[in-house]
């Protein structure tokens, strides 16, 4: 058994010096109790919304994200991962699950599809996710990751640890509350249950690292501004989905930890005949649509272009 830890994470939106500050911090928490795994959650360098500044707030493969993440598993001489917002030599951002080691950088994963607003910071990954670290297997899968069939497809079978993170808002409250208050209890019960079934699905260990707080930005082509929060679903859970740690969103930040057993088990569930593994609702698929359709467009003109014609 190997202690893990999952780290739950209040970012400040684009303020990429005080997220990496909090991060070693929760880290080292982390560390000094002695964990020698240890999950940042995704976008742990800028937090996630419709901000415009984070156009330009991707950090390059070799920059400060990545010492962070080798520079703490050098310390704790632990396997440590996290993703960010990582701007290639080709120009384009991708979401980036880094996973290091003593002996530094053992592997890398890139989102495969953006969620929703997402769409107008980076683009798509092709990669299986499976990475080496040392004597294990580690399956990378990032946040809507774990809603899809096509993860479980890649994963299954084939890793002893899954490490993943996410940035799971809420549902705003808007007329009519009812309504919406509905839709966001069921939100909030997909987001825990994403991350605690896919051990099921898997037949591994999943250990989730979350953001917790509140989030105000702007909502794309809408003359409305989104005010809500994050889930903070960060829980540390068995191969056969049995949770044995869990940080709650109105608990904040902080770190949760729990003794695992990595190594590939049967599966306790066969994941469906589509394309999602748990249902979204009405409200969230058709955001789903009509944001991809805006970031595509907006991450073109906002991000990639600027980029290439910056040489950055």
């Amino acid at each position: 058994m190997v202690l893990a830890a999952a780290v739950q994470l209040e970012a400040i939106l684009g303020d990429v010096p005080a997220n990496l500050a909090a991060c070693e911090r929760l880290a080292d928490e982390a560390g000094r109790a002695g964990a020698r795994i240890i999950a940042l959650p995704e976008f742990f360098t800028t937090g996630i919304g419709f901000e415009p500044a984070l156009a330009t707030a991707a950090l390059p493969p070799g920059g400060a994200a990545t010492e962070l993440l080798t520079t703490l598993a050098r310390r704790h001489r632990a396997l440590v991962g996290g993703s960010f917002l990582c701007r290639d030599p080709d120009g384009h951002v991708r979401n980036a699950y880094l996973l290091a080691d003593y002996d530094g950088v053992v592997g890398r994963h890139d989102k495969d599809l953006p969620t929703m607003w997402e769409n107008a910071f980076y683009t798509n990954g092709d990669d299986d996710g499976v990475l080496t670290a040392g004597e294990h297997t580690v399956g990378a899968a990032v946040c809507w990751e774990l809603m899809r069939t096509q993860t479980v497809h890649r994963l299954r079978g084939r890793v002893d640890l899954v490490m993943t993170g996410s940035g799971w808002w809420s549902i705003p409250r808007w007329s009519p509350h009812v309504l919406f208050d509905r839709l966001e209890r069921n939100n909030a019960g997909t987001a825990r249950q994403a991350a605690a079934a896919f051990a099921q699905y898997v037949g591994a260990p999943v250990v989730h690292a979350a953001h917790a707080g509140t989030l105000t930005c702007a909502m794309p082509w809408l003359p409305l501004r989104y005010r809500g929060r994050f889930e903070g679903t960060t829980l540390i859970a068995s191969a056969d989905g049995t949770v044995l740690a869990e940080r709650h969103a109105d608990q904040g930040e902080g770190v949760v930890l729990a003794e695992i057993t990595p190594g590939s088990q049967p599966a306790r569930l066969a994941p469906p005949a589509g394309f999602w593994l748990h249902r979204r609702g009405t409200l969230p698929t058709a955001v789903w649509h009509y944001q991809r359709w805006h970031g595509r467009r907006w991450y073109r003109r906002h991000v990639y272009r600027h980029n290439v014609a910056q040489n950055v």
